[in-house]
């Protein structure tokens, strides 16, 4: 009776981490001037999840809209693990190509998915790793995720064109 017990919780644990720890990363048709960010959760989110994934989305977009996903001017990347008296230099910086996101749309939620619609702009596919890096972490402590899909349509949630298109009208 104890070892079945000991069984049930090995199991118990061992689901809670495989759905904690392993959110699925899948990439559709890609274009990142009308792009559709798709999450899948692992049950109906709280609003408490929903808005643990809207502030990590509005971040992200924010500092896409400043510029901050330049892959022209990674100076600091570049450097490696000591930078230690790194001589930043301005001119390289100055001269990138400006990089900033455009639009996004608001977050809607439908079920266990959630949806986003961005236009990246000019800025960098470093944004993306950037943003899957932190869904994957968000995913481990906060919110079960199953999975992230970046681009194309969802054949449960199918996207109206005028919606798409609207977004600059």
């Amino acid at each position: 009776m104890f070892l079945g017990f000991l069984q049930n919780v090995y199991t118990d644990i061992s689901q809670a981490l495989l759905s904690t720890n392993n959110m699925e990363v899948q990439f559709r048709e890609f274009s990142p001037f009308d792009l559709w960010i798709w999450l899948e959760f692992d049950h109906v989110p709280s609003e408490t999840e929903k808005q643990y994934v809207e502030e990590l989305f509005d971040s992200w977009f924010y500092i896409g809209k400043l510029g901050g996903f330049n892959a022209e001017n990674l100076q600091i990347q570049e450097t490696g693990v000591d930078i230690s008296y790194l001589t930043y230099d301005e001119d390289q910086a100055d001269n990138a190509l400006m990089a900033p996101m455009h639009n996004k749309g608001d977050f809607e939620y439908e079920g266990i998915w959630g949806r986003c619609w961005f236009d990246l702009g000019t800025s960098d596919l470093i944004s993306l790793d950037v943003l899957v890096n932190a869904l994957k972490q968000l995913s481990k402590d906060f919110v079960d995720l199953r999975r992230i899909v970046v681009g194309g349509e969802n054949e449960d949630w199918p996207i109206e064109r005028d919606e798409a298109d609207s977004w600059y009208a």
